[in-house]
């Protein structure tokens, strides 16, 4: 049985381990491009169940050249919440062939209320809010990745 400070270390530790796995993430290229250019970030994927209910819960900041890709495996409509998640984010809604369906701009932190899709997607990618705006990133522009495939 664990004392009570004992208990606070290995809180501590494991807030620790946690933080250096979340900043120790595997990174990919990824660039939408625009009317105005290319706009490169650097993202992690979300490839699995575990992975894609996490997402960004729980971060207090991301780089502003940073996002999360959550990658649905297959299309079909999607909505994803905030619960948890203290960042104000906007949500790229994407197509399987890369073209953004919708975007879902400055979502409310640590809301349980549902943003769907609209219509069936492949993927979700997450910025910083406010980041769709600065960039000129409409609905029709183009994601660049792996997982999308032209048609």
């Amino acid at each position: 049985m664990f004392s009570g400070r004992r208990a606070v270390l290995a809180l501590g530790l494991f807030l620790l381990a946690a933080a250096a796995t979340a900043q120790e993430a595997v990174l990919e290229p990824l660039a939408i491009a625009t009317r105005e250019g290319r706009r490169a970030f650097q993202v992690e994927v979300m490839r699995d169940d575990a992975s894609r209910a996490r997402g960004l819960m729980f971060r207090r900041s991301m780089p502003p050249d940073r996002g999360m890709l959550f990658d649905f495996e297959q299309v079909a409509p999607v909505a994803m919440w905030m619960k948890n998640t203290y960042l104000p984010l906007d949500m790229l809604f994407i197509r399987a062939d890369g073209t953004v369906a919708r975007i879902a701009a400055d979502t409310e932190p640590l809301s349980t209320k549902v943003v769907p899709s609209g219509e069936p997607v492949l993927a979700v990618l997450e910025l910083n809010a406010g980041t769709t705006a600065r960039l000129g990133i409409r609905a029709g522009d183009r994601v660049e990745h792996g997982m999308f495939k032209r048609r």
